[in-house]
């Protein structure tokens, strides 16, 4: 595929088919999950990163490795462990036989990292990734050392079995650009996946994009115009998440504790941006907004206590935003 287009929107029909391409590889391994792989595909085009939220077993590892194999990408997954140091994640100085000190680049050296279980290490090793996903670069004995481009964290959380975690600092979450929920397949997704996993099969997957190409798609959707009002429309559903602000609706002032920072109106845009192009728009609208809402909004929102005691979920709260 040629990324030589003769105009935006030449280039935003071949954004769509990529997609389409794309959704029909990943489906030869993945079945079902179709929102979850279109959140990941618009996080990527965003260049942003995405945590998975989901019980053991439900093709997260498989989904990221499938996805990076079908863009052409390097892959590396990190299965965190309270134990792991952030020397780890980042890589070392060692001494070579030369007697010179020279940096052995670690797993994060990737365009893919899959951070596996990531509340399960320390803030301190946690603390090496959020640089990486924010300046795209790690610093080691005072170098710092430029991580490769398109680069991509999908860090994956199990909801379930919270003794012996680290839960994830708020300044951290907000680096997530999405958070992607995962469910059980359904009855007849699940009959699928059990005839299409105890046989032998051959899936041959075809390389759909190059990093030039995701690179250049990531310049194209910061290209696509947007309405002010669309625009506006995203800054005041960030801003009505703010409990006791001019904005904020009476629920939210009920129920939240803290509300999102001006990183989600940024990603609401983006996201909806993307959206927009992954089917066929030329610009997009207040439904495109809505779409990525939840992924953007949902971890960033703080509950207080009244909501946790009454049942109320941040969906509940963000629903009845929108």
């Amino acid at each position: 595929m040629s990324v030589n287009y003769q105009s935006d929107k030449e280039a935003v029909d071949g954004l769509a088919s990529a997609y389409q391409k794309l959704k029909s590889e990943i489906s030869k391994v993945i079945i079902g999950q179709d929102d979850v792989v279109r959140a990941v595909l618009i996080s990527l085009f965003s260049n942003g990163h995405s945590l998975l939220v989901g019980v053991p077993g439900l093709a997260k590892t498989l989904l990221v490795s499938t996805i990076a194999e079908v863009l052409d990408l390097d892959f590396k997954r990190i299965q965190f462990t309270p134990d792991l140091m952030p020397s780890d994640i980042t890589g070392s100085e060692i001494l070579d036989e030369s007697r010179h000190f020279k940096f052995n680049k670690g797993p994060l050296f990737a365009n893919i990292v899959l951070a596996d279980e990531i509340n399960r290490t320390p803030p301190k090793t946690q603390a090496a990734l959020l640089e990486a996903m924010q300046e795209r670069s790690v610093t080691v004995s005072g170098v710092r050392h430029v991580l490769p481009n398109p680069f991509f964290v999908l860090a994956t959380q199990n909801p379930i079995e919270q003794e012996g975690t680290y839960p994830l600092p708020e300044a951290q979450l907000d680096r997530f650009m999405f958070n992607i929920p995962l469910d059980y397949p359904s009855y007849e997704e699940e009959i699928q996946v059990v005839k299409e996993t105890t046989t032998v099969k051959d899936n041959n997957l075809q390389h759909v994009l190059s990093s030039e190409e995701i690179l250049f798609y990531q310049q194209l959707i910061r290209k696509i115009p947007i309405a002010d009002n669309v625009l506006e429309y995203a800054v005041s559903l960030a801003s009505k998440t703010r409990p006791n602000t001019d904005n904020a609706t009476a629920e939210v002032n009920n129920y939240i504790a803290w509300g999102a920072g001006p990183r989600a109106s940024q990603f609401l845009v983006l996201g909806a941006k993307t959206f927009a192009a992954i089917h066929g728009k030329y610009s997009p609208d207040q439904e495109d907004v809505k779409a990525v809402a939840n992924y953007v909004l949902r971890h960033r929102i703080v509950r207080n206590y009244k909501a946790e005691a009454e049942g109320v979920t941040e969906e509940n709260v963000i629903a009845k935003l929108l």
